[in-house]
């Protein structure tokens, strides 16, 4: 169930509402890297003060621990709508932390791609051919022209030894046969 602006007002102090209109989103896209980051970490802080309240609530309503103020607390739905407030809250930025990762990890793929084709360019307009050795430049990698054996080496060396035990039992019939 969606929780009003009024229920958030209403279970929120004026700081955390703040924090919370921070995370949504014109506000939210606009926040630079730094801003974001220190608003999630604003966020996390006040969402687990949050859930050890409202842990604390209910096991004051069970009966589990003693009271933190003079009297019990007969109910705990302002804790549990702070706390669902704060969970959304940090829900949106940390789903604007991974598109900004996104983006940036798509942005670095173009530009790298980018990079690659110039030097792909560079190397056709100079007519350099793709595996040759170069003067000042160091060598380039020959490679091995022997081709990669197939055949597992546990698999060979099993087949040497079931060779050798009938070679083995082979040379024991003859023997005590002659």
């Amino acid at each position: 169930m969606a929780i009003t602006r009024k229920e958030e007002e209403r279970a929120l102090n004026a700081d955390e509402l703040a924090l919370v209109d921070k995370t949504r989103h014109p506000a939210l896209q606009s926040l630079p890297d730094a801003d974001l980051n220190s608003l999630v970490k604003l966020l996390r802080e006040r969402r687990e003060k949050a859930k050890t309240q409202a842990h604390q609530r209910r096991r004051e309503i069970r009966g589990k621990a003693a009271p933190k103020g003079n009297a019990a607390s007969k109910a705990d739905d302002g804790s549990k709508t702070k706390l669902s407030v704060l969970a959304m809250a940090m829900r949106r930025t940390n789903a604007e932390v991974v598109r900004r990762r996104q983006m940036a990890a798509k942005q670095e793929l173009v530009e790298n791609a980018q990079h690659a084709l110039e030097l792909k360019q560079h190397a056709e307009a100079n007519k350099i051919p793709f595996n040759t050795r170069h003067a000042h430049e160091g060598m380039r990698n020959i490679p091995n022209k022997q081709a990669n054996s197939l055949i597992n080496p546990m698999e060979r060396g099993r087949q040497k030894k079931a060779a050798g035990v009938a070679q083995a039992k082979r040379d024991h019939r003859q023997a005590t046969a002659s």
